[in-house]
């Protein structure tokens, strides 16, 4: 009778901790990171192990504008396409999904996860995240927003086109890395991840707007001289004039937090996704 009662005990035990993980890893979102331009999956190396530590399960696939084809076949449709059906296989497999959206990559969230939103009775997208991330309304393009701040001039200063129209950042370590207290060896490697980009993706314009009917939250950069602070700001602003409630964070630092404040990115992603529980 002992036994029985010592080996119930066990077995109850071993039950309610299970239930206890299950609980645990249930209320923890898959995040997709929509990547910026120029990056591919191993450029968020450092981000997707410190989101991964914290108990997230994380996909970083690699968008098909980035596929090195020359001249270029892929843009922004094959990117929204490619995204779209990404996520839309995590959520008919049950995932929760929150979008981490880099720089180029929220013109892509935004034109692809439209009614992909999530409920407490559903999987879905339950947030999307723009860090540092162009966050704009059906028919803008990234150039629309720059010639918005009458600043088109400096688009060839600051990125070099090859006559195929594919791109490369004119100083990536200035203007995307910025200033950094990280090992030179640690910068060299980094930039080492990125490559060359198809340019007219930053002539596209977008369809939709998934912003409206999905909750949003949006990380600045202060430092940033890419997607300078003042265009981030602006882009919240239109979100709030539309409507929408927009949760935000300041990291001082420039274009690539997932890479110069990594711990700041999880510390922020962690506190929208406990909110929007």
């Amino acid at each position: 009778m002992l036994f029985a009662r010592v080996g119930f005990s066990i077995l109850h035990a071993l039950f309610f901790s299970l239930i206890t993980v299950k609980a645990m890893s249930a209320h923890k979102s898959t995040i997709v990171i929509i990547s910026g331009a120029w990056h591919v999956p191993e450029s968020y190396s450092q981000l997707t192990k410190s989101l991964e530590k914290a108990g997230h399960e994380v996909h970083v696939p690699r968008l098909p504008s980035m596929n090195g084809a020359r001249p270029p076949t892929a843009n922004l449709e094959s990117d929204t396409q490619f995204i779209r059906d990404f996520v839309k296989g995590l959520v008919e497999r049950g995932h929760t999904v929150a979008a981490l959206m880099h720089s180029y990559g929220g013109q892509v969230g935004t034109n692809a996860l439209y009614d992909l939103g999530s409920n407490k009775k559903s999987a879905g997208v339950s947030q999307l995240i723009y860090m540092t991330a162009f966050a704009q309304e059906a028919g803008w393009s990234m150039i629309d927003k720059v010639e918005e701040f009458g600043q088109g001039d400096l688009i060839p200063l600051a990125f070099d086109f090859a006559d195929d129209k594919t791109v490369v950042s004119r100083d990536p370590k200035t203007l995307l890395v910025g200033n950094t207290t990280l090992p030179e060896s640690d910068v060299d490697a980094y930039l080492h991840t990125l490559a060359r980009w198809n340019g007219q993706c930053m002539y596209d314009r977008i369809t939709k707007t998934a912003w409206k009917d999905i909750p949003v939250s949006y990380i600045h950069t202060t430092q940033d001289m890419t997607v300078p602070f003042d265009y981030q700001k602006s882009m919240v602003e239109i979100m709030r004039k539309a409507g929408r409630e927009v949760q935000t964070f300041e990291v001082e630092t420039g274009h690539c937090p997932n890479f110069t404040a990594t711990s700041a990115i999880v510390k922020a992603v962690e506190e929208i996704l406990a909110r929007s529980k």
